[in-house]
């Protein structure tokens, strides 16, 4: 069996890690800026304790003027961001990246369904299994 949506994923991440390179090696021009979507509580992302406190679940992060020390993994990257004036590191596990866009140039992927997203899957899988929500018209058939 051909598993598409895991060769669709694999691509898609690696069109995110050449966005990445692509930023690490020229750098942003024009009005590019990038906004990450990651989980925060994902067991391979390290960011300070007060930033998972703040962001318990997920955060967006933008980079497009002051950041620093970006480094592009085969697993991960590392980025520094400053946050109120606070220069903070983040080492991001691409398993955890939700989604990214650059609005500037309307272009944006999602990689992950965030928590709206996985309740509406849920709520039309749940609906689609119960057969109870079925209408059968022929009962207001006017005789």
């Amino acid at each position: 069996m051909i598993e598409y949506q895991k060769i669709l994923d694999n691509n898609m991440l690696n069109v995110f890690k050449d966005i990445l390179i692509n930023i690490r090696d020229k750098g942003l021009s024009n009005n590019n800026h990038l906004y990450i979507t990651f989980l925060t509580n994902h067991k391979k992302v390290e960011l300070p304790n007060w930033l998972k406190r703040k962001y318990p679940e997920e955060m967006t992060i933008v980079i497009q003027y002051e950041y620093y020390d970006l480094e592009i993994n085969k697993k991960n990257f590392s980025i520094s961001l400053s946050f109120n004036d606070i220069r903070t590191n983040l080492k991001i596990d691409y398993s955890a990246i939700v989604s990214f866009a650059d609005p500037s140039a309307n272009f944006g992927l999602i990689l992950k369904k965030n928590k709206f997203q996985r309740k509406v899957s849920k709520k039309i899988e749940k609906q689609k299994s119960n057969k109870d929500n079925v209408i059968n018209f022929s009962n207001f058939k006017k005789n």
